[in-house]
């Protein structure tokens, strides 16, 4: 995996890096993919200095990944008795989050949704597909991320 100069070390999905990613396989895609927005806990962190669109996380904010649901791998407003992924979380993994591009252009449903570089968990333990960092790494790779910057996924 390329990620940054400096980065030691990063936790991927449980499946490992996969060529032919499905939804809740566990695994996390092979491929580039663009940064498309870097979201934050704004009563946890400060807003990060980015140049990509930045915004901060609400108590209503989720991710749909029901490929059945019109919004699937798409940013939603929870509703009572959604089932889309939580991004105000009790724990620190989305206190800082670059959403990147995968299956959103075009979308492809059942193909897998929401690949996010988020914080680690404590001893970088396998994440649902993503890739997890420790805080400093994450700090590091958003100061040098560009408009045009890239995550390629390797093995």
């Amino acid at each position: 995996m390329v990620l940054a100069h400096g980065v030691k070390r990063v936790a991927l999905g449980r499946s490992g890096i996969v060529a032919l990613k499905r939804e809740g396989d566990g695994g996390t895609p092979l491929g580039r993919f663009p940064i498309r927005l870097v979201l934050y806990r704004a009563d946890r962190i400060l807003r990060p200095r980015s140049l990509l669109p930045t915004r901060a996380i609400s108590g209503r904010d989720g991710w749909c990944e029901d490929s059945a649901d019109r919004n699937y791998n798409r940013l939603v407003k929870l509703t009572p008795g959604s089932n889309a992924d939580r991004l105000q979380r009790i724990d620190h993994l989305y206190d800082l989050v670059l959403v990147l591009g995968y299956n959103d252009r075009p979308l492809v449903k059942g193909k897998g949704s929401a690949i996010f570089v988020h914080l680690a968990r404590p001893g970088y333990r396998p994440t649902a597909g993503c890739i997890g960092l420790a805080n400093r790494d994450l700090q590091a790779l958003l100061a040098q991320i560009r408009s045009a910057s890239s995550i390629v996924v390797t093995r």
